[in-house]
């Protein structure tokens, strides 16, 4: 009896020390994905603001959408890699001609690794609803996080890019709305993303539009 019940007594002991031991596992994987999540947030409003900064003394928006490719724009940020693509730390490659291909036209999946056609990015949906209108979104800058924040020995890719308000009415994606009349004339949509490990990822916008001295922000959310 004595045996038998030591037995018992080892087995409930070891399910104990079992069951603690996934929690705490658990709890790691928790608290570690918390804080990419984190990173990835501040490192995607980090490439945000840098954008910001690059387009705030432009005297025409329109030379930043613009695109001779139909993905990079004609006139990029200083921070910005050669490279269309990144090899990520956790082996995932990260193809930046298919995740601007992604916003552009969504209805095409997979993405393709040619840019979208005009009439792709024309198409009517409920996330792009505006026809000729729909934002074309560019790809201005990209790089790693390391290079825009030396020191930081951040894993993290970012990539951002810019796009026509689509409140806009000229019907051309291409060129910042002229004034006297069109209520998105002196407004830009930005988008920013960024990549890590594991696969976390966050993605933000913003509008912003022109002010008496630089830029103001009209909007910015957290992309779900």
């Amino acid at each position: 009896m004595a045996l038998i019940v030591a037995l018992l007594a080892s087995l409930v002991l070891s399910a104990l020390g079992l069951m603690l031991l996934m929690v705490t596992s658990t709890e790691t994987l928790i608290a570690g994905n918390y804080r990419d999540g984190v990173e990835a947030l501040h490192a995607a409003d980090a490439a945000l603001e840098r954008v910001i900064a690059d387009v705030a003394p432009l005297t025409d928006w329109s030379t930043a959408l613009a695109s001779p490719d139909g993905v990079v724009s004609a006139i990029r940020s200083t921070f910005g890699d050669a490279a269309l693509s990144a090899e990520m730390l956790d082996g995932r490659t990260l193809d930046l001609v298919k995740t601007t291909n992604r916003l552009n036209c969504p209805q095409v999946f997979p993405p393709s690794s040619t840019a979208c056609s005009a009439a792709q990015m024309d198409h009517v949906s409920g996330d792009r609803p505006w026809g000729s209108n729909n934002p074309r979104w560019r790809l201005y800058a990209r790089g790693w996080l390391t290079a825009l924040a030396p020191g930081t020995g951040s894993p993290f890719y970012i990539a951002a890019w810019v796009s026509d308000d689509p409140a806009e009415t000229d019907g051309d994606p291409a060129r910042d709305g002229i004034a006297g009349g069109n209520p998105g004339a002196g407004v830009l949509q930005l988008r920013a993303e960024a990549f890590g490990p594991g696969g976390a990822h966050r993605a933000v916008e913003a509008t912003i539009g022109r002010a008496a001295v630089g830029v103001r922000v009209i909007s910015w959310r957290l992309v779900r």
